[in-house]
């Protein structure tokens, strides 16, 4: 019973739960990029005349979603 309790515990300094916490904070830049470029291509593909303004939608919510990412990477490393 000791042997399964041991296995589910997290030991170690800060920095390795802050690698264990962004590991679990990129889980939602990661679906955010996907439903932006899915909606957009699915966006281009029914108004394909509106190409211009869709990509840089596109683009804007990329730039969102990965500062989510960027963002999640440095805390650790502001509060250690």
């Amino acid at each position: 019973m000791s042997a399964t309790l041991e296995l589910a515990a997290v030991t170690g300094d800060l920095s390795n739960l802050g690698s264990v916490g962004y590991g679990l904070a990129a889980i939602g830049p990661g679906i955010g990029v996907g439903i932006v470029f899915g909606k957009g291509t699915e966006a281009l593909a029914r108004q394909p005349e509106a190409a211009g303004l869709i990509r840089s939608n596109q683009i804007l919510g990329f730039a969102f979603c990965e500062a989510l990412a960027l963002i999640g990477i440095v805390m650790p490393f502001v509060y250690q």
